[in-house]
């Protein structure tokens, strides 16, 4: 049996339509979730739409339509971005789906059966864009007396009839559980701002809403709707067939949360709060990633530089836009997007170091070897050296990939890709064809064998690319999986006249 591996983006917010932000965490993703799928494992990739709460209801009332068919209408916006970036989502939930709505309820009811939940009164700062309290000292207060909360968001005061979940009584319970797992919440300094956060003392917290009605209603209290975040985060067990006992039951606990910085609270505060209260297991890890200034600017509508990801698909190509933004910035890390670094990239790196690799070895395997995969000689140290390098990287990549590091992963195989180049040059193989016909074959059959690991391991971050560079390579469909590259490819396998992967970008000038 397949070992199994469930990762989730954040559900998306549906007041808004896709920027790089969201392709980005979703990319992430994705990356992942292709690389267990491509080590052997079964995997469940979840992403989705946050679909309730009092800012949703107002975009809708402000668009001038019905809460639900403005969620219907955004929502696929979001299923669209995710076709755009080549996403592999194994099932995109709604939070406005009745299984949710289900899932929601018997949390509820849980907590409640735990003697978590209670009948009070709220009264304090509201945050409507955040669907978040704050408290007074979290605030920034303006030259006009108006107050803004950390996320620069404006607050409102905020008076009625509320029921909390009792999180003060889980302080010290959560401080001995982050202690005992200690990459539950990554990178380091996410993690100790989570950490300070609850050291300082946890509140109640208040988890429904009177004064409005777009959400799911408390059971047995239909006056009351749940607070946004406590439906939104219910979603990642909804989609596990919870409390159901569907296939997909037993691929609860996550293995990842996705999130960005600013909700990091909600996740490793709140959520495993909720779970161990509800009695269910937590989410084995939560990595808050940076966010994306854009040409050295903060992105926003007002500014007109938020960046859509259908338009960097058009303009550079699906494959180039996803090796960017998962090669530019250290993830974990805030980050630039800059136009003209892409552009650096997608030629040096594409086009320069993997696609001029490629064509040359693959040019002169058509022209001196009849287009035949050449066989195996003797080995040299030089050749010894680079097909080691080349068959360490599945073992680097799955250490990479477990810390969610996917810019160092992306270095160990360019590492590869340059030795590669430097490889064929110091061998020379045009020359060798004068002077040592079975030297040239060999040397060719190792460049052939070095870029077929790396076309393998690239599969997850530029999965068009890398299947046109494993056909020319003569890879079966079914051997391109990392346990595959154990075996390998016969000699004399025929292989398809070579085409340029990655041609270089140049600009139109006018």
């Amino acid at each position: 049996m397949k070992p199994k591996f469930y990762v989730t983006t954040p559900i998306y917010y549906v007041n808004d339509v896709p920027h790089i932000g969201h392709a980005y965490t979703t990319l992430a993703c994705d990356v992942l979730a292709r690389w267990k799928r491509l080590d052997g494992y079964e995997v469940m990739f979840l992403t989705g739409t946050d679909e309730h709460g009092q800012k949703v209801e107002k975009a809708a009332e402000t668009a001038g339509v019905a809460p639900q068919d403005f969620t219907d209408r955004v929502s696929i916006a979001f299923r669209e971005m995710a076709a755009i970036m080549g996403v592999s989502n194994d099932d995109f939930i709604r939070t406005t789906e009745a299984r949710h709505k289900a899932a929601c309820a018997e949390l509820w009811k849980r907590l409640e059966a735990a003697g978590d939940i209670y009948l009070g009164g709220y009264e304090g700062w509201y945050a409507v864009r955040d669907e978040a309290f704050y408290d007074e000292d979290e605030l920034r207060t303006l030259p006009d007396g108006s107050k803004l909360a950390p996320s620069g968001a404006p607050v409102e005061w905020v008076v009625e009839p509320s029921y909390f979940f009792r999180l003060g009584a889980w302080q010290e319970r959560l401080l001995a559980f982050y202690e005992a797992n200690p990459d539950f919440i990554a990178p380091e300094a996410r993690r100790n701002e989570v950490l300070s956060f609850v050291r300082g003392g946890l509140r109640d917290l208040s988890i429904s809403r009177t004064s409005f009605t777009w959400g799911v209603p408390v059971p047995g209290d239909p006056k009351h709707i749940m607070y946004v975040w406590l439906d939104a985060l219910t979603n990642y067990v909804t989609a596990t067939g919870w409390p159901g006992e569907g296939p997909r039951r037993d691929f609860w606990p996550a293995d990842l949360h996705m999130v960005g910085k600013d909700i990091l609270r909600f996740h490793t505060v709140y959520w495993p709060a909720f779970l161990m209260s509800a009695g269910l297991p937590t989410p084995k890890r939560i990595f808050a990633h940076g966010w994306w200034t854009i040409e050295g600017e903060k992105m926003s509508k007002s500014l007109g530089n938020v960046i859509a990801p259908a338009d960097l698909v058009n303009a550079y190509g699906l494959d180039a836009t996803r090796y960017f933004l998962l090669r530019e910035v250290p993830f974990g890390n805030d980050g630039n997007f800059s136009r003209k670094a892409l552009i650096s990239r997608m030629n040096v790196e594409l086009a320069n170091d993997l696609g001029n690799l490629a064509q040359r070895s693959l040019s002169l395997i058509a022209r001196n070897c009849a287009g035949l995969l050449p066989a195996t000689g003797p080995h040299t140290e030089d050749d010894t050296t680079l097909l080691a390098a080349a068959h360490a990287l599945p073992a680097q990549l799955r250490a990479r990939m477990d810390t969610q590091g996917f810019g160092d992963a992306l270095e160990d195989v360019w590492k590869v890709i340059r030795a590669g180049n430097g490889y064929i040059d110091r061998q020379a193989p045009w020359a060798l064809k004068k002077t040592d016909l079975p030297r040239m074959e060999h040397v060719l059959r190792v460049l052939a064998d070095v870029q077929r690991v790396v076309a393998t391991v690239l599969q997850p971050f530029m999965p068009t690319s890398m299947a046109r560079m494993l056909d020319q390579l003569g890879v079966p469909a079914d051997a391109r999986d990392l346990a595959a590259l154990a075996t390998p490819l016969a000699a004399g396998t025929a292989l398809p006249a070579p085409q340029g992967v990655f041609p270089r970008y140049v600009e139109e000038v006018g």
